[in-house]
């Protein structure tokens, strides 16, 4: 991944270079077999709650595009396929067998996904349907970038052991991001993300949509409430750690959601961001307690549903996953999120 100076050091490069070797490189974190589950807990890992409310939101995406003969589901960063998986076992018998199910992952297929799912690198072009981008846009590399002694912002290089130092002065369309989206303060050490990257794989995503819903969901902030020092950090067997390049972990930083909204060229009006609990409770995930007279009564149906609400709370916790911003981009038809859950 690096390479032996002259002087016997080890190679300096932007963290967006270094971080697309780490995780996608020869042997790089997303190459391995155990897959990022063994790492870190997504929603989907969470509960099969979420799986079923991303089932709900294809149906009424489904209704939105009156019942088309083939209905498209694309699971963008699949990991190993959990979320297509759990959204196909929770739709209807007639639903699912119109359902086109496809997973985007660049690791190998496992050898045990149901074969109705279509396994692929990239996503497929002329959608019509839901492409749902759970977790994904926060491993797309991004360079790094800290205002120096005199109020200067500079990329930040790094070697393979996570050692960094001050390299040139952010410049062209990486500086004109910074100045509309994440501004860095005077301060010397202020650091920020630079989300450009991101910007162009949503763009490129939401493109191959020729009607239907793109959904991302993600670690999130807005230019109202950006992080002083930034976000990038990363995860390895179950626990955060320090963001190290060298393939062992995952690297991740939280996703500039407001600016992704803006970057599709084209696409229609009607972008919207919010929080995941107000997305989920809309999808009839709401982490009610069941009436305690239900104990009584009927004792196994109360500790099934206390069960649940266990788990809804949690997808829908403030400080936790309810906090995930979800970005929706309705393309050709009206947003199907608000109202009633589908029965």
């Amino acid at each position: 991944m690096t390479k032996d100076t002259a002087d016997g050091s080890r190679e300096w490069q932007g963290w967006r270079a270094a971080t697309e070797t780490a995780l996608y490189g020869p042997g790089g974190f997303y190459r391995g077999a155990e897959g990022p589950g063994a790492h870190f807990r997504t929603s989907v890992h969470a509960s099969p709650l979420f799986a079923g409310a991303v089932a709900r939101l294809l149906r009424r995406v489904d209704e939105a595009l009156e019942r088309p003969e083939a209905l498209d589901f694309v699971d963008m960063g699949a990991g190993r396929g959990e979320l297509v998986t759990g959204v196909l076992a929770a739709l209807p018998a007639d639903v699912a067998a119109r359902t086109r199910a496809c997973a985007v992952e660049i690791a190998d297929r496992p050898a045990a996904l149901d074969r109705r799912i279509d396994w692929r690198s990239a996503p497929p072009h002329g959608i019509t349907g839901l492409l749902f981008a759970n977790e994904w846009l926060d491993n797309v590399p991004v360079e790094v970038a800290q205002t120096d002694a005199a109020g200067v912002p500079r990329y930040v290089l790094v070697r393979e052991d996570g050692t960094e130092r001050l390299g040139e002065p952010v410049a062209g369309a990486d500086a004109e991001w910074l100045a509309r989206w994440w501004p860095l303060p005077p301060e010397e050490g202020a650091r920020a993300e630079i989300g450009l990257p991101r910007d162009a794989a949503w763009a490129s995503a939401v493109g191959t949509v020729d009607r239907g819903l793109a959904v991302a969901v993600d670690y999130a902030h807005t230019i109202d409430a950006r992080p002083l020092f930034g976000t990038l950090t990363g995860f390895r067997a179950g626990r955060e750690t320090a963001a190290v390049p060298d393939g062992s972990r995952d690297i991740t930083a939280h996703v500039a959601l407001d600016a992704c909204a803006a970057a599709p060229t084209g696409a229609p009006p009607g972008a919207r961001l919010l929080p995941q609990r107000e997305a989920l409770h809309a999808l009839g995930i709401t982490g009610a307690r069941p009436p305690l007279a239900l104990a009584s009564t009927r004792p196994a149906e109360y500790l099934r549903s206390l069960a649940s609400a266990g788990a809804a709370a949690e997808l829908t916790a403030p400080g936790g996953l309810g906090d995930f911003g979800w970005l929706l981009q309705p393309v050709g038809i009206a947003d199907p999120l608000p109202g009633r859950p589908p029965r």
